[in-house]
């Protein structure tokens, strides 16, 4: 019984620390809100709100922004920087208020002014890093934040983002490598490594004890698998010890089998399920391959396609992965796609839709430079005759890689100009308000608003909040300076008060020659 009382009181006294801690951060974080104005304040609390703070931070500022485009963020940026008295060892000391809150606070903070710095002004932002800097920043990653800021404003890149502590774990961990190949035992460069670990786990693990000896017995049983596991990776047996030089080059043989072996795995399973095929799709799989090598396309081509018409969505895709459609040459790809137009019907959405993948979306992801007059007349001839496919398999999947170059932006722009439908391109326009935007994306946006689309309020709404967003990003483009004034001189129609608030947001990031234009224009837009 005492035994367990024991164990209650030390529980019991974590619980009333922890309890504590709790209480006095929040009225410490209470207090210094009182530092604060009202907008200021929701600023404050959104960037408490843990690892997704700077989001919501930043979805306040715009919506902040929106009722009331004069709004700035100088008054938050002078608050803290204000001198506020505090103790320190035991002493009283004035340190700059931002210095008082917590480390995912000031994570989120310079999170939040790394998107929005190119509309703030410089040296609000400078003097705000120098009173960081001026305390002990004993954490890493809030020590890189402030250079990267620091760096991004000036224009420089002098020095190095790493720390004296992580330039010398990686100068020793470039030592341990450099002589691994010599002893050949990758596992001692980490022998060290695990040692640590192993210190640092173990007063963790005893204090899970301590709380209880019943909760997480299936918890340590797996972590005892887990590091059981890592030794035998990482730690050298006494049989790997004994290995002669000449031993080495045989095992280092069979571990460059057994890497070629699991990357040639997805042919093989392509290669198993083949075996599930029709006998008469099999025998089709020689003849089209040979088409396509061979360039002897003629009448007769089109009746080797038709099995096509013959393949559910499984064997669709097990067939052209034998066919190995995306290796085809480019020169090929017209007669192709020609014959495939000639089938009588036409392909299911889903057999289109794969064909499309395999054949035409690894070789539009892979330009580096603009695209060759045959595979621009293959994509465009598929996606005239089927349009919502190559919207879902090819224009889609391009857009949101995050990666659209002027080779691409090039194709897609083609596309939705010669190829697509007022309603296809309304598709294509509700995915790149889910993307990631660069100057690629803004080239394809730019031909879509040019075809003038009808665009519903819900949308334009849509699209006017994310042009708020973006505009810290593309302050200095002119396509995005473009893309404004094309919205602001053939979309006035659907200017309504709240979309009016969000684009004047917008001009004020805006540093091109063109502001003053894009501001004149939106002033004769009546509301």
């Amino acid at each position: 019984m005492c035994h367990l009382s024991a164990g209650f009181c030390i529980v019991l006294l974590s619980s009333v620390n922890r309890l504590y801690q709790d209480l006095m951060s929040h009225f410490i974080t209470f207090t210094l809100l009182q530092r604060f104005d009202g907008r200021s304040r929701l600023l404050v609390h959104s960037l408490h709100s843990g690892a997704a703070g700077a989001s919501n931070a930043q979805t306040v500022f715009n919506k902040q922004r929106r009722s009331d485009p004069d709004f700035t963020l100088n008054p938050f940026l002078e608050t803290l920087c204000q001198q506020e008295a505090c103790v320190h060892e035991d002493a009283l000391v004035l340190k700059p208020l931002v210095c008082l809150f917590s480390e995912g606070f000031k994570r989120n903070l310079l999170c939040f002014l790394h998107v929005l710095h190119p509309g703030l002004p410089k040296d609000h932002v400078l003097h705000l890093l120098r009173c960081l800097t001026r305390d002990d920043v004993e954490n890493q990653w809030t020590c890189v934040l402030i250079k990267q800021l620091q760096r991004d404003i000036e224009g420089t890149r002098k020095g190095t983002l790493l720390t004296s502590d992580g330039t010398g774990k990686l100068k020793s961990l470039c030592e341990r490598f450099r002589n691994a190949n010599e002893k050949g035992k990758w596992a001692y460069c980490f022998e060290d490594l695990e040692a640590e670990d192993k210190e640092t786990n173990i007063p963790v693990l005893s204090q899970k004890k301590r709380k209880s000896d019943n909760m997480d017995h299936d918890g340590d049983a797996q972590e005892d698998q887990q590091s059981k596991r890592l030794k035998m990776d990482f730690c050298p047996s006494e049989e790997e010890e004994r290995l002669t030089e000449e031993e080495e080059p045989k095992i280092r043989t069979s571990q460059l089998q057994q890497s070629a072996a699991s990357v040639s795995q997805a042919r093989s399973d392509v290669l198993g399920s083949s075996k599930n095929l029709p006998d008469h799709m099999k025998a089709a799989v020689p003849v089209i391959k040979e088409l396509l090598d061979t360039e002897s396309w003629d009448e007769s081509s089109v009746s080797a396609l038709k099995v096509f018409h013959e393949c559910d969505p499984n064997e669709v895709e097990v067939l052209c992965s034998m066919l190995c459609l995306s290796e085809a040459s480019e020169q090929s790809l017209p007669q192709f796609c020609s014959c495939l137009l000639e089938l009588s019907p036409d392909l299911s959405h889903s057999t289109a839709s794969a064909v499309i993948t395999h054949l035409l979306l690894p070789k539009i992801l892979s330009l580096a430079e603009p695209a060759s007059r045959c595979l621009v007349t293959a994509v465009m001839s598929l996606c005239t005759r089927y349009p919502r496919p190559t919207c879902q398999a090819l224009i889609e999947p391009v857009l949101q890689k995050g990666q659209t170059g002027s080779a691409q932006a090039e194709v897609l722009c083609r596309l939705v100009v010669d190829c697509l439908e007022p309603h296809h391109m309304l598709l294509v326009f509700r995915t790149i308000l889910g993307v990631s935007w660069d100057e690629g994306v803004l080239s394809v946006i730019h031909a879509l608003l040019d075809s003038e689309l009808e665009l519903s309020e819900e949308d334009f709404s849509l699209f006017t909040d994310q042009l708020c967003s973006q505009s810290p990003h593309f302050s200095k483009s002119m396509k995005f300076a473009k893309m404004l004034l094309s919205v602001l001189t053939k979309y006035q129609s659907h200017v309504n008060p709240a979309c009016h608030h969000t684009l004047s947001s917008c001009l004020s990031f805006n540093e091109t020659f063109l502001k003053k234009s894009l501001q004149a224009a939106l002033k004769r837009i009546s509301l």
